[in-house]
């Protein structure tokens, strides 16, 4: 974007808050995730616009598990309630709760909304009308230890998830010699949304396709996908630990910042917490695009958004505050103190960002690649296809059916969700 483009939008946003700072001061409720540094983070940067504005933020703390949040989330909207005025959204929530947002797309300037990535923008667009406002965007990375790659002789992160397996046990075995503890690859294996991006990247990087394609045909049911979900079975007891599958994103990151796991898949907030004074491995993390199965790398889409609600009494001051904390000041301010990735692709070019998180440099690609999932297609009925493919995924893990087994019945339960059409 060109710098007069910036400076407008700057401006006008500015307008803005003047403007809200000078009407009747009101409260608006916001709710915030509770992950990592997420709820302090949501904090400061709400106090910071009821500084401007003279306005009032109360916080509304939502569960970490997605599923939980979104059953919540619909409660509360389907009762129409005020209660909350603002929405942190999921990527892939905007179809299911399009009818309950503000359009921002006759409320906010284009140059605002242009400064965004074009896709993040078209994944928060229900029937032409924009539901949310992108404030942070994610994509799935492999973390490994550095320390320990380079005491056991390997010079490079794993290009593939049979790498992956050979490095984690052999590093697994040399380090339980001293810590019982140690394991060699922790992810998200609960049943619940974070296994459905952990299982898209398995599936996509072995080839076998997106679950649901563009155009709403169901894929899942393939050799290639089998085999992905029997790899990954294949790490239980082996390279990663029974519990494994009771973890979500801040179970696995307790594991590896204490220092007791060679690699982990996370998404890119466990690079500031795991760089900060209180870790164990502080100094030691690096950061590399998921393995592949033989068709190239696959990172999960992943990413969050802010809304406003239909039945909110302060849409004005709340669509302030969701232009505030969308904005390019903010974003930087989170990407630096907590590896938030920005949604404003200038800031992809800002030496204060890169210095503080210099795989958003190298790791680009990862980020502006990112698989969806099949959210679009879906629609309305996405969570019932999620809930189904989470299910499929555990039973493989747990090892109560093999792959082919799994995908079979996956693809004839989202037939029967889909019926005649999404």
């Amino acid at each position: 974007m060109r710098k007069s483009t910036r400076c407008l939008a700057a401006a006008t946003l500015a307008l803005t808050l003047a403007s809200a700072s000078q009407s009747q001061a009101v409260t608006v409720t916001m709710a915030c995730g509770t992950v990592g540094m997420e709820l302090q983070m949501c904090k400061d940067g709400a106090a910071r616009w009821a500084k401007k504005t003279g306005n009032t933020v109360n916080i509304f703390e939502s569960p970490n598990l997605t599923n939980d949040r979104l059953g919540l989330y619909k409660q509360q909207l389907a009762a129409k309630s005020s209660d909350i005025d603002v929405y942190q959204l999921d990527i892939v929530w905007p179809g299911q709760l399009a009818q309950h947002f503000v359009n921002l797309k006759t409320k906010v300037p284009a140059a605002e909304v242009n400064a965004h990535f074009k896709g993040i923008i078209a994944a928060n667009t229900v029937d032409n009308q924009l539901m949310a406002l992108p404030w942070f965007t994610d994509a799935g990375l492999l973390y490994y230890r550095t320390d320990l790659l380079a005491k056991y002789g390997y010079k490079s992160a794993p290009k593939t998830w049979a790498e992956l397996a050979t490095m984690a046990k052999k590093i697994q075995d040399g380090e339980q010699k001293t810590n019982k503890a140690f394991t060699g690859f922790v992810f998200q294996g609960k049943n619940y949304e974070g296994l459905v991006c952990d299982a898209m990247e398995w599936i996509v990087s072995h080839g076998g396709g997106t679950v649901v394609d563009a155009s709403g045909k169901v894929t899942i049911n393939n050799a290639k996908a089998a085999k992905a979900l029997d790899t990954a079975a294949s790490w239980i007891r082996t390279i990663s630990p029974a519990g494994v599958t009771t973890y979500g994103e801040e179970e696995a990151r307790g594991i590896f910042q204490a220092g007791n796991a060679a690699f982990m898949r996370n998404w890119p907030y466990a690079w500031a917490l795991g760089q900060g004074d209180d870790s164990k491995i502080k100094g030691k993390i690096g950061v590399a695009p998921l393995p592949s199965g033989g068709a190239g790398n696959a990172a999960t889409l992943g990413g969050w958004n802010l809304g406003v609600s239909k039945y909110s009494k302060n849409q004005d001051a709340a669509i302030s505050l969701v232009r505030y904390l969308t904005g390019p000041e903010e974003q930087k301010i989170r990407a630096i103190e907590g590896a938030y990735n920005p949604t404003i692709v200038s800031l992809y070019k800002d030496k204060d960002v890169l210095a503080k998180n210099p795989f958003f440099g190298s790791l680009y690609s990862v980020f502006t690649s990112a698989v969806a999932r099949p959210s679009g297609p879906t629609k309305t009925k996405y969570n019932q296809v999620s809930q189904a493919m989470a299910n499929a995924v555990t039973d493989v893990l747990t090892g109560k059916k093999k792959g082919q087994a799994a995908v079979a019945k996956l693809s004839a339960d989202i037939t029967r969700i889909k019926g005649r059409a999404w």
